[in-house]
């Protein structure tokens, strides 16, 4: 079993800037993949970033430039630096991971991103 706990999120003006963090316990040698997915009201939740082991991160190719994904050292925390938000980024930020043994997924409870003037 891996728990999940999010912070970082809250209100922010256009243009600011959070950064999100989730610390992932309990059976973290067999993660393999740490990364943040988010759904706004009324539509489908979609990934925002992913780090996989080995470094290799990914970022949603219309969020390039503004958000970015890191992970400590340790592979137990996960990080989403956001700039320059814009009120369309408003939505629910969810972190999850996967393990490798067993194979599966594990989600954060969500952290609430609003940006509103």
């Amino acid at each position: 079993q891996v728990q999940l706990v999010e912070s970082g999120g809250g209100l922010v003006q256009p243009g600011g800037s959070l950064r999100l963090s989730c610390l992932a316990s309990g059976s973290i040698s067999s993660i393999n993949a740490m990364g943040w997915y988010r759904q706004a009201p009324g539509k489908q939740r979609e990934q925002v970033a992913i780090s996989q082991s080995g470094g290799i991160t990914r970022t949603a190719e219309s969020l390039q430039g503004r958000f970015a994904i890191s992970r400590d050292n340790a592979k137990t925390t996960v990080y989403l630096q956001m700039n320059s938000l814009k009120p369309e980024d408003t939505a629910l930020y969810y972190c999850f991971v996967t393990t490798s043994l067993p194979p599966r997924a594990y989600w954060g409870q969500g952290t609430q991103v609003t940006v509103s003037s």
